[in-house]
């Protein structure tokens, strides 16, 4: 059970709740575990700005992000990487989709590593976020990650998910600048019940908080009692999913347990004991009563819409039936789901069971999974399953254990890590399938259907217990707390030898003369334009679903492997969304470029008079207007494809995480909002015009006065608001983009 408590709270010696104290609030936060690490990381800024200014201690990407950010960071006069800076690949590890160009990234990626000082983590040696768990957390420290689900907050290290931009900052020496955020406390009480996993108590806490935006932005500081009864894997699976709340961070008080993973992992000086001071004051608190939890099954398509299993199985027409519905809200005609065939007997059957990822594949969750299909069998019909051990030492562990014997034993096909099936590269259901996976994301195409072609797959996530259980039970979705089993696998122990074999550890051994070695796929980024004094867009896309995802902004799957060629990425803004998208703005872009030859088209000089401005001083690009746009992955490109495409601003009410929001400004597009009772009923074709942005954006005001310009001849009034923005982020903007900000100042 999860209660919420929306107000502040004082915890006197990490163990009492009081709504008084001698401490005011404000002196009070200081005592969080999350304001002592933060207030460690920040550095003196020239200007008082009134934010928190961050140097991180190490960071992590992948092969889908660390091309672009290392030549965004080149063309900004990168010399060598000032921190540790760890590359994997495991996401483009599927070398055969796009010929050479995934391997091509990986041996750029090397090169880089070589030349600037990195670490390189070959294919398939771990997924990004367990080889940070394993090799560069610390207490106390902060991790900068290209990848959403960038946490290590139960290992007592801050993570924070951000887009590219964010990374080459940190690359240049710079900062990552936030407000200071609001301390949510998650206190932690009971025990878990045998069969309840991490992804369990994950999915019931992302349920609770996310539709509400209870801790958007915030930090989740988890402590209590509870804490003690829960091994590290078991916390991990926690943490990595609170980037699912929406929250900024996470961090766990330290203890023992701890200590003892850092010694397994040969560097016992990265553990020190984290806890809250004597006073700490926390803005709102969430109690998880560990020993109430129930088997959780999130059903498409988001994490947070979910149910008990034995709410699913006492009501499987209504619940599955709702499903469809919304499958039809979203994709109208283009696909039939047909979930209600998935009922046989009144039971509801699953297609396919996959365990995988920074989320998924565990030691501790593949021990379970074995204990529970020890001497069963998954069958030989249509059910099928995989598993995929997070890296080569929680591999080999499985090995030595005799899990991967009784998983292969059962009939589960067990591959190397690989975060595939969280992005839809890897496991592709059938057409109409029901797959249930231990992974971090259940959102339309995360699985690799493609509605636009007629193609309808579903994710329900589940915790890998109940998976096990469902797999030996002929597919039947079953909760893990219903079957008898018992887990005698030796305890975890890490053999860290295969990464000094395969690893290459460059980190203060740059090497100048190293050349960085290109695939015909790796492109540098076009030349961006600064802005203009005024400015006047088109909307080349009107979204009015509550919610967009990165998914949708720029799909996941196949377009991954062009994620190193910014022109052919593009291609997939929006495609599954609004595919006429790419269209139009390539239209507004070449009419922008006649522009500024000095040719204006006729539709365009009806604009910019009814604006008021002319062609000369006036900016002119393609828009997107969503409700609330930005839930999901830290991935750049999908605010990139959009400036490529000529895009200049995006208009929303409200940006679904900051990730989003800032990596649009470094990309050069202004994050407009609007207020929530105004309506916005325009449509693609329509124009926005801004007069004087530049001097607004440079001169510190947070709202605009602008105009909607409709081709039916209309002229509305509209109040566009940019509230937030730091100087460092003004003077990006008016550039054009990051890239611009440093080349103006060599």
């Amino acid at each position: 059970m999860i209660t919420l408590r929306d107000k502040g709270v004082y915890l006197l010696d990490g163990k009492t709740f009081s709504d008084t104290a001698d401490l005011s609030p404000d002196k009070a936060r200081e005592n969080t575990v999350t304001y002592g690490i933060l207030r460690s990381h920040e550095v003196k800024h020239e200007t008082d700005d009134g934010l928190m200014h961050i140097r991180f201690d190490a960071m992590v990407s992948h092969d889908i992000t660390y091309v672009g950010i290392i030549q965004t960071a080149r063309a900004s006069g990168l010399k060598k990487f000032p921190l540790p800076y760890a590359m994997t690949n495991c996401h483009n590890s599927l070398c055969a989709v796009g010929g050479t160009i995934n391997e091509d990234d990986h041996v750029f990626g090397l090169s880089a590593a070589k030349k600037y000082g990195g670490i390189y983590v070959p294919a398939n040696q771990a997924v990004i976020h367990q080889y940070a768990r394993e090799a560069l957390t610390a207490c106390g420290n902060m991790i900068l990650g290209s990848d959403s689900h960038t946490r290590y907050g139960s290992l007592g290290n801050m993570g924070v998910g951000e887009g590219g931009g964010e990374l080459v900052k940190q690359l240049l020496e710079n900062t990552w600048d936030i407000k200071a955020p609001e301390v949510v406390l998650v206190w932690l009480e009971g025990k878990p019940r045998r069969g309840i996993g991490p992804h369990d108590v994950a999915i019931s806490l992302v349920k609770a908080v996310f539709e509400s935006g209870f801790v958007k932005n915030k930090v989740l500081e988890f402590a209590g009692p509870g804490v003690e009864a829960l091994s590290i894997d078991f916390r991990n699976g926690i943490d990595v999913m609170t980037t699912e709340t929406t929250c900024l961070s996470s961090i766990w008080v330290t203890d023992g347990k701890v200590q003892e993973y850092f010694q397994m992992h040969g560097r016992p000086e990265a553990y020190r004991k984290l806890e809250p001071g004597e006073v700490a004051w926390y803005d709102s608190v969430i109690t998880v009563d560990l020993s109430s939890q129930e088997s959780m099954i999130a059903l498409p398509y988001h994490p947070s819409n979910a149910v008990t299993i034995h709410e699913l199985q006492a009501n499987p027409e209504a619940v599955l039936k709702a499903v469809e519905e919304d499958t039809i809200r979203r994709f109208g005609d283009k696909v039939h789901p047909d979930l209600l065939s998935k009922i046989r007997d009144g039971k509801v059957y699953a297609d396919q069971g996959i365990i995988a990822g920074c989320s998924g594949g565990t030691y501790d969750n593949l021990s379970e999974a074995a204990s529970i299909l020890r001497g069963k069998s998954i069958g030989n019909d249509y059910f099928t399953m995989s598993a995929y051990p997070q890296s080569t030492p929680v591999y080999l562990a499985t090995t030595r254990n005799h899990i991967a014997e009784e998983l292969l034993e059962a009939g589960v096909v067990i591959k190397p890590a690989f975060c595939g099936p969280c992005f839809g590269a890897g496991d592709v259901p059938s057409n109409n399938g029901l797959s249930i996976r231990h992974t971090t994301r259940n959102f339309p195409n995360r699985e690799g259907s493609k509605p636009g072609q007629g193609q309808i797959s579903m994710v329900a996530l589940m915790d890998a217990r109940s998976i096990a259980a469902t797999a030996a039970n002929g597919g039947v979705i079953t909760a893990a707390t219903d079957v008898e089993y018992e887990d005698t696998h030796k305890p975890y122990s890490f053999d860290g030898r295969i990464y000094e074999k395969r690893v290459f550890n460059g980190f203060g051994k740059a090497n100048a003369d190293e050349p960085l070695r290109y695939g015909p796929n790796i492109k540098d980024w076009p030349v961006m334009p600064a802005m203009q004094e005024n400015m006047l867009l088109e909307l080349a896309a009107v979204i009015q679903d509550p919610v967009t995802t990165t998914d949708e902004l720029i799909p996941s799957g196949e377009t991954s492997s062009y994620r190193s060629n910014p022109l052919k990425l593009s291609e997939f803004a929006l495609s599954r969304r609004e595919p006429e998208y790419v269209g139009r703005s390539k239209r507004i872009q070449q009419d922008d470029k006649d522009r500024r030859a000095g040719v204006v088209g006729e539709e365009l000089r009806k604009a910019l008079a009814v604006a008021g401005t002319s062609a000369e001083s006036t900016s002119f690009g393609s828009c997107v207007f969503a409700r609330k746009p930005g839930d999901g992955s830290a991935r750049e490109q999908a605010a990139s494809c959009q400036k490529v495409l000529g895009g200049d601003a995006n208009i929303c009410y409200e940006y679904a995480t900051k990730r989003y929001r800032s990596n649009c400004i470094n990309w050069g597009i202004v994050p407009f909002t609007i207020g929530k009772d105004v309506p916005f009923d325009y449509a693609p074709g329509d124009y926005v015009a801004i007069p004087g942005i530049r001097k607004a954006i440079l001169g510190g005001a947070e709202q605009i006065d602008a105009r909607v310009i409709t081709r039916d001849g209309r002229c509305v009034p509209i109040v566009l608001h940019f509230e937030g923005l730091g100087p460092v982020e003004r003077q990006i903007l008016a550039d054009g983009c990051l890239m611009n900000y440093y080349k103006n100042r060599k």
